[in-house]
């Protein structure tokens, strides 16, 4: 057997495409409500961290902490079997989606919470000094300097989630990662595994360069 006819087999990847397709729909279903309910989580705690009640920002620094040192393997595994045995029993979607999303809304309201830090304090006393409200401070003064100096980083993170989704297979999610996995099974052949890996380029490269004049636009604002 060639390698061409090996590992490149376009008969094969012909018959699992549809498979395949499917799957990437999959991916994106979870990898985009995953990035949805972590921004708005991240963005949550991040702001919570600043006005919260000490008790409760230690609460929150002990989440963030937790879930970036946790394998994310080990907590999908711990949300899809684990909880069934305390009464929580959630459907694969929902394992993966709330795995993923916990991760994410860690790292996110630490690079919220960067930004936030990177402006001027001066503003916050000058907001003050106008009267404005700790909520209008934060929505018309803070969050639009904010988000113009994480956006790169939201963007290299929301990259990791989407990559990220390949994991769902371990909670017999029909992920592209999965559809893959059984169709080389099927076919006997490690071509759909190379179909898979195109297609997580094809989806992500674009989001890679996004990044990258994203990281060049804002460095060039800064100089």
């Amino acid at each position: 057997m060639t390698l061409l006819n090996t590992f490149f087999n376009l008969q094969v990847l012909a018959d699992s495409l549809p498979a395949l397709l499917w799957g990437l729909v999959v991916t994106l279903q979870i990898g985009v409500t995953s990035i949805l309910v972590g921004l708005a989580g991240g963005l949550f705690l991040a702001v919570a961290r600043l006005y919260a009640p000490n008790f409760f920002k230690l609460l929150i620094r002990v989440y963030i902490d937790i879930f970036r040192s946790i394998p994310l393997l080990v907590l999908l595994i711990v949300v899809y079997y684990a909880l069934p045995f305390v009464g929580i029993r959630l459907s694969p979607f929902l394992s993966a989606v709330t795995a993923l999303s916990l991760v994410s809304a860690a790292y996110t309201a630490e690079i919220f919470r960067a930004g936030i830090e990177a402006i001027p304090h001066g503003q916050f006393e000058a907001s003050a000094a106008l009267g404005l409200s700790n909520r209008h401070t934060m929505i018309d003064v803070i969050l639009p300097q904010a988000i113009r100096i994480v956006i790169p980083p939201l963007t290299n993170n929301c990259i990791n989630v989407m990559k990220d989704t390949a994991l769902a297979s371990v909670v017999a999610m029909p992920d592209l990662l999965k559809q893959a996995t059984q169709a080389q099974a099927l076919a006997a052949n490690p071509t759909p595994l190379i179909g898979a890996a195109l297609i997580y380029i094809a989806l992500l490269w674009p989001m890679v360069a996004v990044v990258s004049r994203l990281e060049k636009h804002f460095s060039r604002g800064k100089r």
